[in-house]
């Protein structure tokens, strides 16, 4: 008997990383304990710098939005995981699926979003410092913090609104850890072209877009290092710069492996390893890219726990 197709499909199952138990126990304390220090790293960099009035300035106000988008990227996927694991159920709603769709692609492209705006401002602290706070003011950060969030609203809308049209074999089941619109649009039953172009258009718009402008804000970044003639002004200049590129490294090269391994290796597991360096280990590893050598944000949180240990005392 041939599957039957139904659009209104009630419920999914979510494989996971394994079934043996001897297993289950290890990822389920290996996975808390990444979400446990990405929860608390990222909300110790908003504490810093809402805390400290010397870090009211436009680089901190990006980063801690960052930190912000960080936490919820990673909650859209490890608590029903964690969930899961804790209840020995693999079952998810089909709507249940939708959403945590809906929101990784918005955080996920948000925080592209983020990193690309990130970078034109230490293009502006670089090449053009004696104007940075006039062209850097609050109205005009504000303003490309809304954009951002207005266009990865709009595409998450999108994407959701055309995984929703596909139609699915009875016994859906899904070779992941959390849904993904890829692993989606592979297990449908109906045609995928127009998921598939509008999915790869999106991803090569929104993804490939603000990469270029990171190119080039510091293709022009390089260019004004490179004309300084003090060794130290450009090692101070270079420096500013570290922390984000580093993050922007780490960041696509796990968004690019996760995509190329899906597409030359057939392998789930290997799609399954690549994506959680994207959307566990990315957002775990940016508080420390951040603030180990961050002597503003360790000397914020220094005074604010001395502050608060004062209270108490």
């Amino acid at each position: 008997m041939e599957p039957s197709n139904d659009t209104q499909i009630s419920e999914s199952l979510l494989l996971g990383f394994s079934e043996k138990p001897e297993l289950q126990l290890i990822i389920f304390g290996l996975f808390l304990t990444m979400y446990l220090i990405t929860m608390c790293g990222n909300l110790l960099i908003i504490l810093a710098v809402s805390s400290d009035s010397h870090l009211h300035t436009p680089m901190y106000f990006f980063l801690s939005n960052l930190s912000f988008v960080d936490i919820c990227f990673t909650s859209a996927t490890i608590p029903k995981m964690l969930w899961n694991i804790q209840t020995q159920s693999k079952v998810i709603t089909y709507a249940g699926c939708i959403t945590p769709i809906y929101f990784l692609i918005f955080f996920a492209v948000l925080d592209i979003f983020l990193l690309t705006v990130m970078a034109y401002d230490r293009f502006v602290a670089v090449c053009r410092p004696l104007h940075y706070m006039v062209i850097m003011n609050p109205q005009l950060c504000g303003l490309l913090v809304l954009v951002s969030w207005i266009v990865c609203v709009l595409n998450s809308l999108l994407q959701s609104l055309m995984a929703l049209r596909l139609s699915f074999c009875t016994n859906l089941e899904i070779p992941h850890f959390f849904c993904e619109l890829n692993q989606m649009v592979q297990l449908a039953c109906s045609d995928t072209f127009l998921n598939n172009v509008v999915m790869y258009f999106g991803a090569v718009l929104l993804g490939g877009g603000p990469f270029a402008g990171i190119l080039y804000s510091y293709f022009k970044i390089v260019s004004c290092i490179r004309g300084l003639s003090s060794a130290q002004g450009k090692y101070k200049a270079f420096s500013t710069c570290v922390s984000h590129l580093c993050t922007v490294s780490l960041y696509y090269c796990t968004v690019l492996g996760v995509y190329l391994s899906s597409a030359a290796i057939q392998s789930s597991h290997s799609s399954k390893i690549a994506s959680v360096m994207y959307t566990v280990v990315t957002p775990m590893l940016n508080p420390f890219i951040y603030s180990l050598r961050n002597n503003d944000i360790k000397r914020a949180l220094k005074t604010f726990f001395v502050k608060e240990t004062t209270k108490l005392s």
